[in-house]
């Protein structure tokens, strides 16, 4: 395994996705991956140890439970800027070269053959088998607090439905989201699918950012708690520390909980729905 971490194309990741790779049946070439991918600067053991952990705490029948302990300790240890976690090529990597094994271990259909959906190998931030944690914690965190994160991935609603929205975007939104679920407001799987479609075409015209403003995010602060990295001994049994780059404005977040609470309730979607 190299020392650091490669960026692998979308075009030579879907070269290597071959039916039986996806159904398990076949080894992912791992010299050939080497040969197409770039070096990146980021190390790559800290990462694989998450994945031998995870496995480690998890049992295969406890997989979806693991994304929550997961989201916060990879976002925590790999330490992007949004503009490179939007390059799609270090999650091909993770995937094909760094930890197939943990995309196996947590995305294995139970279908006649079991087979993996190429899309967690290599697909879309909400989708892809890693890209999806990383960016759950990074939406979902409030500034440095991992809490929120914990109760979003802890639905796989929220990462299934909620996670593919614009609008959460806009910090206060995913806040008040995450706000109504730990309050039983929103409990089940429809629910969470009503209040979503809800929050995206109320979305559609009313501006979010200007009727719940938020607080600027400290960039330079991002930037240096990328920096502190060398050194720094991320926690597995309790929950890291994020970026403290600013809290979301509790105002807002108080504002639009109100607000989505009465557009759930209003919503054709959930009209039949227990709230």
């Amino acid at each position: 395994m190299n020392t650091t971490l490669g960026l692998l194309s979308n075009e030579a990741a879907a070269r290597f996705l071959t039916t039986g790779v996806l159904e398990n049946n076949e080894p992912l070439p791992s010299s050939a991956i080497d040969q197409m991918s770039e070096r990146s600067a980021w190390e790559a053991e800290p990462v694989r140890q998450l994945f031998d952990e995870v496995t480690k705490r998890f049992t295969p029948t406890e997989r979806t439970s693991a994304d929550a302990w997961l989201a916060p300790v990879l976002h925590a240890t790999l330490r992007l800027t949004r503009r490179e976690a939007s390059d799609s090529r270090i999650w091909n990597y993770l995937a094909l070269r760094l930890a197939p094994d943990y995309v196996y271990w947590r995305h294995l259909s139970r279908g006649n053959p079991p087979t993996v959906s190429r899309a967690r190998f290599s697909g879309p931030f909400h989708s892809q088998a890693m890209a999806r944690l990383w960016w759950a914690a990074e939406l979902f965190r409030d500034g440095p607090d991992y809490g929120p994160v914990v109760a979003a991935c802890s639905n796989q609603d929220v990462l299934n439905t909620v996670l593919r929205l614009d609008v959460i975007l806009h910090r206060p939104t995913a806040q008040a989201i995450i706000r109504l679920l730990t309050a039983d407001v929103v409990r089940t799987g429809r629910q969470v699918n009503a209040l979503a479609q809800a929050v995206n075409t109320a979305g559609s015209t009313l501006s979010y950012e200007a009727y719940a403003p938020d607080n600027p995010r400290d960039v330079d602060a991002y930037r240096d708690w990328i920096e502190e990295l060398m050194g720094v001994l991320v926690p597995y049994n309790s929950l890291p520390t994020g970026p403290p780059d600013g809290r979301v404005r509790s105002t807002s977040v108080g504002t639009l909980t109100t607000l989505f609470k009465q557009l759930l309730a209003e919503s054709p979607a959930a009209k039949e729905l227990p709230l």
